[in-house]
């Protein structure tokens, strides 16, 4: 526990802030409860400030992929009760706006600058360890942002997380409290438990039982809302058969491609460096001397080597390899292509300093045959017109679905093939239908309760949609016959556990009463267990320590628990041992703990109180 004090009381603040960032990041569709969207009905008001039904719906949608994103796969979404999602993503909303409106009255702020840095410095959108402007774009895109949409949703939570740190940071402990504390801390237990397996297989449950609880629990067992797609897709790759490119245009960008060949030039150099210790004459001087060597017959690598300083390449004898065009100072390039193969130029002054240079090699342009280019070629012209054709196409196909009442006309227009979809939830289902803008669409109000078609919808650079739903299927109650076992096995489990409560209420009652002698069981001891012990199932842990001090040895405390697989285990507490003192790092530790704490709970007091002083009218 003192562990977990230590890591959780530095940077508390800083940690929420960004945990929610790195949140807002990984689940797709969590910014779609703070979109700003056209309705024509309120899910609520809140002083005056409108929460629209479309907001709801969509927040609604994302509580239920959280919730089969933390549940798993093999959870049944029709046990998600429809009515609870929506009265606390409701619950949600209201909160936040309100909290928005806190801040605002309080006067915080957040500014454009410490804004911009925040996003700079968010891991996410860098690449290799520095921000990046298309790995920004590429996230928000995929989480259905615009960068002024995203910008304004980070503003509000940074204000809201001002205005936690401000209510939060405020709160403070005792020596009292934090003496406390250390001693419950560092408190040990010693107990005996004694284990009861249920055994749900032994329990009969009859056809009445099940029918009874299917009645009673009715909503419980419902189909997921789903709908049946119709959708268009429009591939900018179906162009590329579509669209033609002559020769002569072949040809021109292929003598445009060989134009850019240059021939490589293999270069050698001695440079004298002009700088703070030699002057431009001593360095001329220097060079000219070493020129005068080379023309006795010196060897340039050897005089390279012993005199050039350029560290970079004195000890291979100056050997600076191959290079084109543009590498090199101008002054230096325009020296070294006027030379022939193993001639060396006169001293040359670059800014460095003075260069004698040697052609060692020249290796002309491998020119490509236009056979070899010409697939290359015809793709990059294409290319240009299928852009242009996709974007016309992908404008006429908005166009006509928007003023058909069906997508028959608009795929006969661009001559496409109408789609239908296998039916699939808010969750999404697979395919085009896994894409969590075709879901939004498809669920929307204009859409499913209106009958239109879809606007257009990329789901990437090369590929847009437009739907319109087909069928939609409301949530209707599954029939008993497909939910009569699950509903016998729960009864069983329950009925095994009432069997064992009454079995371990009757043994505590005796072991109490002394009826029943403890050295009569086969008690597993435990002992010196401190709070965050391992290997102890949690749910025995906070039972024992949540018992009485015991009286004395011979007197000791009982009491049973229930645990997640339905066994039940009674608890003999024998014994509390009081720790040593708390040393002054761990009662820092503690009061920063405390202290937090205490500021958790102050906030959640500072919305209790909004939300009572509030004018909120839910619709």
């Amino acid at each position: 526990m003192l562990q977990n004090i230590r890591d959780n009381s530095q940077g508390w603040i800083a940690k929420t802030i960004i945990g929610l960032i790195v949140v807002l990041m990984a689940l797709t569709g969590f910014e779609a409860i703070f979109q700003a969207a056209s309705h024509s009905q309120d899910a609520a008001k809140v002083n005056g400030q409108t929460i629209s039904q479309n907001e709801l719906s969509q927040a609604v949608d994302m509580q239920r992929r959280q919730l089969m994103q933390q549940l798993g796969k093999e959870f049944d979404p029709a046990l998600l009760d429809e009515k609870m999602l929506r009265e606390a993503a409701l619950k949600g909303l209201i909160e936040r706006k309100l909290l928005l409106q806190g801040a605002e009255d309080a006067k915080f702020a957040f500014s454009d600058a410490a804004l911009d840095q925040l996003i700079l410095q968010t891991p996410e959108f860098q690449v290799d360890g520095k921000f990046s402007a298309e790995r920004f774009d590429s996230v928000i895109r995929q989480m259905g942002y615009g960068r002024m949409q995203f910008r304004e949703m980070l503003a509000q939570e940074m204000l809201i997380g001002q205005l936690r740190t401000g209510i939060a940071g405020s709160s403070f402990v005792t020596d009292k409290q934090v003496e406390a504390f250390a001693r419950l801390e560092k408190q040990t237990r010693d107990f005996a438990s004694l284990t009861f397996k249920a055994d749900p297989a032994a329990i009969k449950v009859s056809d009445e039982e099940v029918k009874a609880h299917y009645d009673q629990h009715a909503k419980e067992f419902m189909t997921p809302d789903q709908v049946v797609i119709d959708y268009v897709e429009l591939k900018k790759a179906a162009f590329f058969d579509q669209v033609k490119v002559s020769d002569d245009e072949l040809k021109a960008l292929y003598e445009k491609e060989i134009a850019n060949l240059a021939e490589q030039r293999h270069a050698a150099h001695i440079l004298i460096e002009v700088n703070d210790k030699t002057s431009d004459a001593q360095a001329k001087a220097r060079i000219e001397e070493i020129q005068q060597r080379l023309g006795k017959g010196e060897d340039f690598a050897k005089l390279a080597k012993e005199f050039s300083q350029d560290p970079g390449s004195a000890n291979t004898g100056g050997d600076l390899g191959f290079a084109g065009p543009g590498v090199y100072d101008p002054a230096f390039e325009d020296a070294l292509y006027k030379l022939n193969k193993d001639q060396v130029s006169a001293p040359v002054r670059t800014e460095f300093g003075y260069h004698l240079i040697k052609l060692l090699g020249v290796q002309a342009p491998d020119v490509p045959s236009f056979a070899s280019l010409k697939d290359k070629l015809t793709h990059e012209l294409k290319t240009q017109q299928v852009e242009q054709r996709f974007v016309e196409a992908t404008k006429q196909l908005q166009d006509s679905a928007f003023e058909a009442s069906d997508l028959a006309q608009p795929a006969q227009d661009l001559n496409l093939k109408v789609h239908t979809s296998a039916p699939f939830g808010r969750e999404g289902g697979e395919g085009v239908t896994a894409n969590r803008a075709v879901i939004q669409a498809a669920f929307s109000e204009e859409v499913m309760d209106e009958g239109a078609n879809s606007n257009s919808i990329e789901l990437d650079p090369e590929t847009v949609v437009v739907l319109r739903v087909k069928e939609h299927r409301k949530p209707e109650q599954l029939p008993l016959e497909a939910v009569a076992k699950n509903i016998s096995e729960h009864l069983a489990k329950e009925k095994a556990t009432a069997e064992l409560k009454a079995k371990a209420d009757k043994l505590i009652a005796g072991l109490r009463d002394g009826s029943v002698k403890p050295a009569s069981q086969n008690w597993k001891v435990q002992e010196a267990v401190t709070r965050g012990q391992d290997g102890i199932d949690p749910a025995q842990l906070q039972a024992v320590f949540r018992l009485g001090k015991p009286e004395s040895k011979d007197k000791p405390v009982y009491a049973s628990v229930v645990q997640s697989d339905g066994s039940l285990v009674v608890l003999q507490l024998r014994g509390v041992n009081e720790g040593a003192a708390a040393t002054e790092e761990e009662k820092a530790q503690i009061r920063r703990y405390l202290a937090s704490r205490a500021g958790s709970q102050d906030f959640a007091a500072y919305r209790k109180l909004l939300e009572g002083k509030a004018d909120i009218t839910r619709y």
